[in-house]
């Protein structure tokens, strides 16, 4: 069987992933602001499904992408239904220990806890029955229900509230009811396609894969993927529980969503080189890979500062032309902040995917491990010892990001003697940064409609210029050939 993706699946993986974070972004600058109250308790529930639900898991679902290429067809089947019994054993395990916790005060919000306990037990599910689909090259349907039906259940549950009189605990309710939904339509899609084997002997499906490592593949799995929760995604779980302001957590996710969508490009390519820098450190083509690293760190800053410089000079004009203005204004501090670090992480290229592939893959989660240790330190000082308050934590954010980035690069120059920086990447550093300096301190005119157009307009069309005739980004040279191609 042939485990890579049809260019049709890939096609739709992408849209489904764009489309997902289109849908976020317009919520968030029309819904979510009207309630953000509602909004940090939301994302304080999704903050503990996201802590219970690769417990749940264990990385079964990921030992099960891992060892399934190994295996011949009724042992794949096995395997499945082995990782299905492992998730149904860890919810037990894990919700003995919610109760146990809940019980003994440790959680103060407990009925929130509970929520979030159901929620993941759908999403271990899903991740779970994902990646069996993926083994079958039945991707797209699956991230369709993944991405998109969570990105609108959410505004729908705030439509509940603010227009349809629901209490709060009403709209949870449905919130957490589209998960099951979610689950339900997963698995009566894979249940087309597939139809598992019923058994409790495993001992055939052992002999092959050694249950040694199996469990330690999955517990590799495990403390990388909760080590990247606590290390990108813990802050909207420890503002509520250290300030206990969710109105605060939901202005700084407001924040989070709008930053992250500079990232949406990097998400493209970072998936499009993966089995192309696999195949460079396979076949020991360290100079093509050199020579691709710089490039594509070039390329996705050049990306990077286009958006964060529109987002810079136009997003509190565009802020004041919204009729919540008010709320979303807070957050302002946080999206500069929060758009310098995904600028940062774009700026530096596939170091991430450069480690993975290669011998040395257990160092990203050495590096993943110290960004948690660090973001949560810092978080937690920041937020119980200071008057800070979300603008720290974005600091600290940032903070760690830089720390983070900076170890994977000097791991790869002193295993790889390989640095993504040339000098026609600071030239493009020093062109954009000059225009968007310049331009930030225009004159703004009466209309901040006029005013955002205008700065970002002259920014696009300056830059993308400058930069056409130096030739200094070649993807934008050979982009404007093709088009004038085309049209003679």
């Amino acid at each position: 069987m042939d485990f890579r993706f049809s260019s049709k699946q890939a096609f739709l993986f992408t849209f489904i992933n764009y489309l997902g974070v289109l849908i976020g972004v317009f919520s968030t600058l029309f819904i979510y602001p009207k309630d953000t109250e509602m909004l940090g308790i939301v994302r304080y529930i999704d903050g503990y499904a996201q802590i219970f639900y690769p417990i749940m898991v264990l990385g079964a679902s990921t030992a099960l992408l891992n060892f399934y290429p190994l295996l011949n067809t009724i042992l794949q089947r096995k395997l499945f239904t082995y990782s299905i019994l492992s998730v149904f054993l860890m919810i037990i395990f894990t919700g003995i220990g919610v109760v146990i916790l809940g019980y003994s005060d440790v959680f103060e919000r407990f009925r929130y806890v509970i929520i979030a306990f159901f929620i993941a037990i759908c999403l271990a599910f899903v991740d779970l029955i994902k990646r069996q689909l993926t083994n079958m090259q039945k991707i797209a349907v699956p991230t369709l229900y993944e991405k998109i039906i969570p990105k609108v259940a959410l505004p729908l549950t705030f439509i509940l509230v603010l227009y349809f009189s629901y209490s709060l605990d009403g709209a949870l309710l449905f919130y957490t009811l589209t998960f099951v939904c979610m689950l339900l339509l997963v698995v009566i899609y894979l249940l087309q396609y597939y139809r598992p084997v019923y058994t409790l002997q495993f001992k055939d499906l052992f002999q092959i894969i050694s249950k040694k490592n199996y469990y330690q593949y999955s517990l590799y799995a495990f403390t990388a993927s909760i080590g990247s929760f606590f290390a990108f995604r813990v802050d909207s779980f420890m503002i509520p529980e250290i300030t206990g302001d969710f109105e605060l957590n939901g202005i700084f996710n407001i924040g989070v969503t709008l930053a992250n969508a500079i990232m949406i490009p990097a998400i493209g390519v970072f998936a499009l080189y993966s089995p192309v820098i696999s195949n460079n450190i396979k076949n020991g083509e360290f100079d093509l890979l050199k020579k691709k690293y710089s490039e594509v760190a070039k390329n996705l800053f050049f990306v990077g500062i286009l958006l964060y410089g529109c987002v810079i000079l136009g997003i509190h004009d565009l802020f004041k032309i919204l009729p919540a203005y008010d709320n979303l204004v807070q957050s302002l501090p946080v999206i500069y902040i929060l758009g310098a670090s995904v600028l940062l992480n774009m700026s530096t290229g596939f170091n991430t995917e450069i480690i993975a592939f290669s011998s040395y893959y257990r160092f990203n989660l050495v590096s993943i491990i110290v960004l948690m240790f660090l973001n949560v330190g810092l978080n937690w000082y920041i937020l119980k010892y200071t008057g800070y308050g979300i603008i720290g934590v974005a600091f600290a954010s940032f903070f760690s990001m830089a720390i983070f980035n900076i170890m994977k690069l000097y791991f790869i120059y002193k295993k790889f003697k390989m640095i993504p920086f040339s000098t026609s990447y600071l030239k493009v550093v020093l062109i954009s940064v000059t225009l968007l300096t310049v331009l930030y301190y225009i004159p703004s005119l009466s209309s901040p409609l006029f005013t955002m157009l205008l700065k970002c307009s002259l920014y696009v069309i300056l830059l993308l210029t400058v930069l056409y005739i130096t030739r200094l980004i070649i993807p934008l040279n050979d982009f404007v050939k093709k088009i004038t191609n085309n049209r003679d």
